[in-house]
């Protein structure tokens, strides 16, 4: 079995992270898959905030669990959160954010660094307060949050088994 495929079949949501940062070099790398991901028409729509510093994560995380009544951390401890961003003039753009997704999850798990999907960034770029991070930062244009993509070394008991999977999930024709 392939390096790749091995990825796929044994990748898994971490829920439990502990508090280490990820090295830099290892951080690059997971990046550099994502900006790698088949976008529609080759248009690289999305974009990727890494976010490493505290007090930044704990405010994403805490715009984000205000979005869903929560006072707990959405982000189970993660200490970097990879923001999803993608242009909303192209029309692929959730696809095409989407599989950037998939590749940073992939590669973090090569490396051995837990990962998880994180949502509602598009609700907490929408706000005010993510319209001003983004602006922050020099970010212009139209961009709607795709997701997070949080990352950390996993903590024990951070990941369930895989779910067997569904009768009927592919249908051949021939």
């Amino acid at each position: 079995m392939s390096d790749a495929m091995n990825a796929m079949l044994t990748r898994r949501s971490c829920r439990k992270y502990k508090s280490d940062m990820i090295p830099k070099d290892v951080l690059e790398q997971i990046l550099k898959a994502g900006t790698y991901a088949a976008t529609g028409m080759g248009k690289q729509s999305p974009i990727i905030i890494a976010v490493t510093g505290k007090a930044m994560r704990d405010r994403l995380s805490a715009m984000n669990a205000a979005i869903m009544g929560s006072s707990g951390d959405p982000f189970y401890g993660a200490p970097v959160v990879l923001v999803v961003l993608a242009r909303k003039d192209v029309g692929t753009f959730v696809y095409d954010g989407s599989l950037v997704m998939g590749n940073l999850m992939l590669a973090a798990h090569e490396l051995g660094i837990g990962s998880c999907w994180i949502h509602r960034a598009k609700q907490e770029f929408e706000s005010e307060e993510g319209k001003a991070i983004l602006a922050d930062l020099g970010i212009e244009g139209e961009y709607e949050g795709i997701d997070h993509c949080v990352l950390g070394y996993p903590e024990e008991g951070g990941f369930r088994p895989a779910a067997p999977r569904k009768e009927n999930y592919v249908y051949w024709i021939e």
